[in-house]
């Protein structure tokens, strides 16, 4: 029998990301929208490229709860999306409400899921998610780390001429404007790039990274970012589904790690069919961990509104 995988919120994000997991053919996939027709019809559609595609993953759509029952894991990515000149935080009150009602159904059908939080702002809505459900904080987890390093190698790659496979880069805290990108554990083939680049381009390409979700917003003009959103929730998703023990910078639920209790921040954590298995600690400096402690203030800032 295949795994199922709810994707609530059938926008940009939810439809491509369930595109993304029938074409890997990881699970089945049932997308939830409150807008009547377009997840079935969205659902349909990606269900009808199967025998073209060569994947036999059923899709199916609905604006109900129900069809949800017993998922193996439950992606939210409902809520509003930025506008331009909007900030993550900008959207805090009208995402709350959705995120909370998202996950108080879709938890109480499967209780034994593990909840990925895509809406923004996503470390505050990780802590709505994992409040609203009940959930143990292993098996709820935001998506946000695994973009913003995306985008972080993508730069790298683009300023050094090199591949993209050869990249690997390290974002810690928030996922927002004060996220804490970490050049000295950022690398090209085991290579720090403070070995390949100067200081004052590797600071232009960390506040790229910084801003990438509001540059693509600014072109867009009408939207927001989704193809790089949904490519890193498939490789959480994959990671816990084929139980890879991936290790990958997400934000979870700290108790202690990095000198944090009782937050949600972007960290190193290892991902497997129960969710997060572990914290990955690194050292950080003094500049580091002040910086990173800064972020994580900005989201208990957020969290507040909904104690």
């Amino acid at each position: 029998m295949r795994k199922k995988v709810t994707v609530v919120g059938a926008g940009h994000v939810g439809a491509t990301l369930a595109q993304r997991i029938a074409e890997a053919e990881l699970a089945d996939v049932v997308l939830v929208d409150v807008v009547d027709g377009v997840p079935q019809g969205k659902g349909l559609d990606l269900l009808e490229a199967g025998p073209v595609l060569g994947y036999d993953s059923r899709i199916t759509g609905s604006n109900g709860y129900d069809e949800t029952a017993g998922s193996d894991i439950i992606v939210i990515t409902a809520g509003l999306a930025r506008k331009p000149g909007m900030s993550r935080d900008d959207l805090l009150a009208a995402n709350g409400d959705i995120v909370k009602k998202v996950a108080q159904e879709t938890g109480r059908r499967s209780p034994h899921a593990i909840m990925i939080v895509v809406t923004n702002p996503m470390d505050v809505m990780a802590f709505v998610a994992m409040k609203a459900s009940g959930f143990k904080r292993e098996k709820v987890v935001g998506m946000g780390g695994v973009l913003d390093s995306a985008r972080f190698r993508a730069f790298i790659a683009l300023e050094l001429g090199v591949s993209v496979e050869n990249t690997h880069a390290f974002v810690l805290g928030g996922h927002g404007d004060s996220m804490v990108p970490l050049p000295r554990y950022s690398t090209v083939a085991g290579i720090p790039i403070t070995e390949l680049m100067s200081a004052d381009r590797i600071s232009r390409l960390v506040e790229r990274t910084r801003n990438g979700g509001a540059e693509i917003v600014a072109l867009l003009k009408t939207g927001s970012a989704y193809y790089a959103p949904s490519a890193a929730t498939l490789e959480m998703v994959e990671a816990m589904l084929l139980d890879k023990k991936k290790i990958l910078p997400c934000s979870t639920w700290l108790e202690g790690e990095y000198g944090v209790k009782g937050a949600f921040a972007g960290v190193p954590v290892k991902l497997g069919t129960a969710g997060v298995l572990q914290v990955v600690e690194i050292k950080l400096r003094a500049d580091e961990q002040a910086a990173f402690m800064k972020s994580v203030d900005a989201v208990r800032a957020g969290c507040e509104k909904f104690m």
